[in-house]
């Protein structure tokens, strides 16, 4: 839902406006937030109370009278939406099934407020569920900054779905989703979505946080610790003394600079290992040590580097100066500088979780499309990225994506698919969800590669980073980087592949002599039409290749390194079910057609693609 409650800019204002130049700007905009907390922790009763003030500064063209805030521990009580879609879809999450509706009352989660004032005086507010919907007295004029005093009372859930405590591997506490976040406003509105269970979104803001809790409590997170030396637990400077303090608990103190949350974790039981890249990237483990744990956690130290390393060459530099990879949650889990992984893992699924989570922080982090709507652009584009850097640590012989590519086949032939372009909520089948977003979404990416050439795609990517960092960009936005890089018309691609579910089938239909020439016959079986790699190959182990873009991509990719050399390139119309193309060779001298000998065409019937002579 994305209810846009603003006032349109009328009259004078939009005059101003449209003569200082400023219209062209107002469809983009990005709203800033500044949180400054003080939270104080029962590890007895596992309640919290905090006060907030959030500076949140309007940069829309719009005047705002109302104001929406997340309260995302409310899902964790029966009869929630959470809840309640948990136990009626067909396939349910088997970590939360129908656990929400039998929670006792110490095992709910809540998030309450207290009070609430902007700018000094008070407001009216009514908590819907997980969300607080706010009516302003005073509305939030464009381009100005109020100020929200808030307290509020929390209780953390049992583990269940990413946040909560005392998890299956007795981790205390996963801190995720925790606090009242305002939501984001942007050029479609206000995105005040309820907590199902699906993705987030946020503006990017400045936290300044200080968290009192017991002090036997090991922290890990977002951000960066202020005060080291006074918390100690393997942060403070080295040689410096560590004075524990008075009394039973301690403060931590934390800044995280330009995020769009804020996590952390807390256990007694934490090991902090810490090491800092030659980038000056500190990387910060925390797990239990226990024999299923500990061995696989200490040589994971030796993988998070290489692929903040990795990830940092191939799609962006990587902003901020620590990662933290903390043992919590419920399986991997991606925040801004950190992630909740489950420990008990064999070395290779460690890796593979950590790299998918790292990937996040380009993509769910600092690109930070909305994931309701483009889940796909942030969960696909994340296991794109880890595939790659897990290919580069671990050197397999096999392809990537390979596993992209078959559970996206998976998904177009359950007869359950639904295009990329629903919303993350609204999946009938979380198994549809999953696939579409992150197999076909990483599939869009491998397959840009076929399309456009693998160089300017890779370019492309690192084009986008450049360009849309901090921006929320969209599908367009994408596409338009890529059609920038490459020089093709591109909207057709995402047109089929995100907003339909027509899917890709060519077949070689026929190879007729002609003479001392030969006609090969293509036909374009499924309903999504794309460019087609022909490869021929001769009885003497030469090769060729027939390339055929498709018109209305406007031109052609340019010659891939390695590839067969091009003997013949010609448009082949979409509306043209088959196409004909002949080759100054005889039938007898050829051995084999092949499409796409690289699979990286998205065909889902490949027992077409080749024939033998």
């Amino acid at each position: 839902m994305h209810t846009n409650l603003a006032k349109p800019i009328t009259g004078l204002f939009l005059l101003m406006v449209l003569s200082s130049g400023l219209f062209a700007q107002t469809g983009r905009f990005q709203q800033a937030a500044s949180y400054q907390m003080d939270i104080d922790m029962n590890v007895q009763t596992n309640q919290y109370t905090g006060t907030q003030v959030l500076t949140y500064t309007n940069n829309s063209p719009d005047t705002l009278d109302r104001v929406f805030y997340h309260l995302y521990f409310n899902a964790f009580q029966p009869g929630s939406m959470m809840d309640e879609r948990s136990r009626s879809i067909a396939d349910p999450d088997r970590r939360v099934g129908d656990r929400i509706s039998k929670l006792k009352p110490d095992e709910i989660g809540f998030l309450r407020v207290n009070s609430l004032k902007m700018n000094g005086k008070d407001v009216v507010y009514n908590e819907v569920g997980t969300i607080l919907e706010v009516d302003l007295s005073t509305p939030i004029l464009p381009n100005t900054t109020v100020k929200f005093d808030m307290s509020f009372t929390g209780q953390v859930p049992v583990q269940i779905r990413r946040s909560g405590r005392d998890s299956a591997e007795g981790v205390r506490y996963s801190m995720a989703q925790w606090y009242p976040k305002m939501s984001e406003y942007d050029e479609q509105g206000w995105h005040a979505n309820p907590y199902i269970g699906r993705e987030f979104y946020g503006i990017w803001g400045d936290f300044d946080i200080k968290i009192t809790i017991d002090k036997t409590y090991v922290l890990g997170g977002t951000g960066y610790v202020q005060n080291p030396n006074e918390v100690g637990h393997g942060y403070e400077d080295a040689g410096a003394k560590v004075t524990p303090p008075k009394g039973d608990k301690l403060t931590w103190h934390f800044n995280a600079p330009k995020v769009t949350d804020f996590m952390w974790a807390a256990d007694p039981k934490y090991r902090h290992d810490k090491l800092v890249m030659d980038n000056g990237v500190t990387v910060h483990h925390l797990y239990i040590p226990t024999p299923d744990v500990t061995e696989n956690w200490v040589k994971l130290m030796d993988y998070t580097p290489k692929a903040i390393e990795y990830m940092s060459e191939h799609f962006g530099e990587y902003p901020y100066k620590q990662y933290s990879v903390i043992q919590g949650g419920d399986g991997g889990m991606e925040y801004p500088m950190s992630t909740l992984v489950t420990g008990g893992r064999n070395l290779s699924s460690l890796v593979g979780v950590m790299a998918h989570e790292l990937g996040h922080s380009w993509y769910q982090g600092v690109i930070a499309t909305n994931e309701a709507l483009y889940p796909w652009m942030d969960e696909g584009f994340a296991s794109y990225a880890a595939a790659l850097t897990m290919a580069e640590i671990f050197k397999p012989n096999d392809n990537p994506l390979r596993g992209s590519y078959a559970g996206y086949f998976r998904l177009a032939k359950s007869g359950k698919e639904e295009p990329m372009s629903t919303h993350s909520d609204h999946y009938d089948t979380n198994g549809s969800y999953s696939a579409a977003a992150y197999s076909k979404g990483a599939v869009f990416l491998a397959q840009m590669g076929y399309i456009i050439g693998e160089e300017a795609r890779d370019k492309g990517i690192l084009s986008y980073w450049n360009t849309w960092g901090f921006k929320h960009p969209n599908a367009n936005d994408f596409i338009r980087i890529m059609e920038k890089e490459s020089g093709l018309e591109l909207d057709w691609y995402k047109e089929y592949f995100v907003y339909t579910t027509k899917t890709i089938d060519y077949g070689i239909k026929e190879m007729k002599a002609a003479g001392d020439q030969s006609d090969i016959t293509l036909e374009r079986i499924g309903l999504m039409p794309m460019p087609i790699d022909l490869v021929i190959t001769y009885k003497d182990g030469s090769k060729e290749m027939v390339y055929l873009p498709l018109e209305i991509m406007r031109g052609e990719k340019p010659a891939e390194a390695g590839a067969p050399q091009r003997i013949i390139s010609q448009d082949w119309p979409w509306t043209n079910l088959t196409k004909t193309i002949r080759i100054n060779k005889k039938a007898d001298s050829i051995k084999s057609i092949e499409i796409d000998p690289t699979s990286r065409l998205a065909d889902i019937n490949p027992d077409n693609n080749k024939v033998e002579y």
